[in-house]
């Protein structure tokens, strides 16, 4: 095996690495020479690693877009009422955001505005769960879908939100490749739609009290715009967020997920590793270095959403789909943007009231990382209320917090001191 064989493997295995394991319109690229392969230089583009663009005009990248600043609307339209939802005006904004590589893109959010809402009253940014590498899986176009493996559930819960008269904004926080895995990206996108719909007149949010919240995947983008907000977003004064069953080391989820033996959960593996290589083409290019099977399995999982990524994954394994040998974690570069999307390693903290959920016995999800996230928080004097639902597994606990972390959020729109189990 040569040099180049064995680090271009490795490549792939470290973007295999970032996965989340429940939740789970091309844009404009550009790669920064800091993130390039020795000896590549720039790596272009590859419009076949793309999900498919959209056919509605209304997601197409505009001109001119690195004229505009994060937050900027770029677009607005009005939107008939998702079913499952009453009593609301529904709009969709497309908005300036960042890439993974500080690069402009159009993003897109979904806002529901109750009829009986109070000019001002409080903005809810929810993060609802997006496992998919295809872009007809978001929620401003699965809100309108009458596929049952589209649909999304929460609204219900959303419904209690918004009849109390809070504005929610649902962001595509994958972004316009359906980045899945890149982490970071869904917390920049989450902050930058905050300020669109904050911009947005019809909305009356302008001096509204913001609150965030999401579980598993969408709890990922909850928890990294948190984090992101003290440097990425100054701007922006958010009253609370509450965030549960999030992936917070996507290297510890990988060595649980298909590193070296088939797991039935392997295609949301996969998916991640798309969607980290869409990001980071310069340091993960993932198409280059695949086994025929690998191959196979990327033209099946270009454009899919949750059912079929884990169908075509289901019993596959890392070293079955990369070609090169079993070396995961030898290459530096690969391993770093891995580890930029994993919370657990990022260095800043929330400067707001945090309310967190996870089951303590959670197999999905590193119970150890979320654990050492908050402690770490703890220690820098962020106010955090830490619940363990008496739940054994992931999705249940998503049913058991979400009135209480509701509940927290109501009480910091009320502006009262926020609480806290810090230990």
């Amino acid at each position: 095996m040569s040099v180049k064989t064995s680090r271009t493997a490795a490549l792939i295995r470290a973007a295999l690495v970032g996965v989340t394991a429940s939740s789970l319109v091309a844009g404009v690229w550009g790669v920064s020479p800091a993130l390039a392969a020795p000896g590549r230089g720039i790596v272009a583009p590859d419009p076949a690693a793309l999900p498919t663009p959209l056919p509605d005009p209304f997601y197409a990248k505009p001109a001119n877009l690195d004229k505009t600043h994060n937050g900027d609307i770029l677009a607005v339209r009005g939107r008939p009422t998702p079913a499952g939802f009453f009593d609301i005006r529904t709009y969709q904004i497309k908005f300036r955001s960042s890439d993974s590589l500080g690069n402009p893109i159009a993003a897109i959010t979904t806002v529901m505005v109750p009829n009986r809402h109070a000019l001002n009253g409080p903005l809810l940014s929810f993060q609802h769960v997006i496992n998919a590498t295809g872009l007809e899986c978001a929620p401003s176009q699965a809100l309108w879908t009458s596929d049952p493996n589209l649909q999304i559930r929460e609204a219900p819960g959303l419904n209690v939100a918004l009849q109390r008269g809070w504005t929610v904004a649902i962001p595509d926080h994958l972004g316009p490749r359906s980045a899945y895995g890149a982490a970071k990206l869904g917390g920049q996108i989450t902050l930058d739609g905050i300020r669109a719909v904050r911009h947005f007149k019809p909305a009356g949010v302008a001096h509204s009290r913001i609150g965030l919240a999401g579980y598993s995947g969408g709890g990922m983008a909850t928890a990294w715009a948190a984090a992101l907000q003290p440097t990425y977003a100054k701007d922006l004064k958010l009253a609370g967020v509450a965030y549960g069953g999030v992936p917070m080391d996507l290297i510890k989820m990988a060595e649980g997920l298909g590193y070296d033996r088939p797991h039935p959960a392997f295609g949301l593996a996969f998916a991640a590793a798309i969607g980290l290589s869409r990001e980071y083409p310069a340091t993960l290019p993932m198409r280059a270095h695949l086994t025929g099977l690998g191959h196979t399995m990327y033209r099946e999982m270009r454009n899919a959403c949750t059912n079929d990524i884990l169908r075509i994954g289901a019993m596959h394994d890392a070293k079955q789909v990369a070609t090169g040998g079993r070396q995961l974690f030898d290459d530096k570069a690969g391993r770093r943007v891995v580890e930029e999307n994993s919370l657990v390693y990022y260095r800043g903290v929330p400067k707001t009231p945090v309310f967190e959920w996870h089951s303590p016995t959670d197999v999905l999800i590193p119970v150890a990382s979320i654990d050492a996230t908050n402690h770490r928080y703890c220690r820098a004097g962020t106010p955090l209320v830490s619940l363990l639902t008496p739940s054994p597994d992931h999705m249940s606990a998503a049913v058991i917090g979400i009135l209480p972390a509701f509940a927290f959020l109501q009480d910091r729109f009320d502006g009262k001191p926020p609480p806290s189990n810090c230990r």
